[in-house]
């Protein structure tokens, strides 16, 4: 994939995890839940969370994109067929859990990218500062807000159904 920054989320097409594109204008007209993820984490007990948002809200037009990221304290070290295994046997995940990339630096997914570029994190910065930092993608493909590792996924509940209505 080119290292290039479409103007559109509707343009990213990121890798699933058996190394397929996975083309974001299937997600036109839906909210999306970007989240950098990883099996050996802290907060690794949030898939549980994700996995009940997209539960309650797929069929309401909740989607939910997990990248696994290995740049923070290598958390995330298993092959992307290992990653996959671990999200559906721990958390029951069902949920697109898509190629294992970098979210900073030189090597940053173009999907990470984009995100970073529209949406800064706390004091401006716009590097991901850890795994499991979320963000929200509206209806009309506008990045709507961003949130810590700290924010759970219950306590953006609210916030997603509002997008939703």
């Amino acid at each position: 994939m080119s290292s290039e920054v479409p103007e559109s989320f509707y343009d990213l097409k990121p890798l699933d995890n058996k190394s397929e594109p996975y083309d974001f204008h299937q997600l036109e007209g839906k909210t999306v839940l970007i989240v950098n993820v990883a099996s050996k984490c802290g907060f690794t007990p949030q898939y549980k969370g994700l996995e009940e948002l997209y539960k309650k809200y797929h069929d309401k037009g909740l989607e939910i994109l997990g990248f696994p990221c290995n740049q923070f304290g290598r958390q995330e070290p298993g092959s992307d067929e290992e990653i996959a295994s671990f999200c559906t046997l721990n958390y029951g995940v069902t949920f697109p859990v898509l190629k294992k990339i970098d979210v900073n630096g030189d090597h940053a997914d173009p999907v990470y990218k984009f995100l970073k570029g529209k949406k800064a994190g706390l004091l401006g910065f716009r590097g991901i500062k850890w795994n499991f930092e979320k963000f929200i993608i509206d209806k009309q493909g506008n990045v709507f807000q961003r949130y810590s590792s700290m924010s759970t996924p219950e306590s953006i509940d609210a916030e997603v159904a509002k997008l939703l209505a």
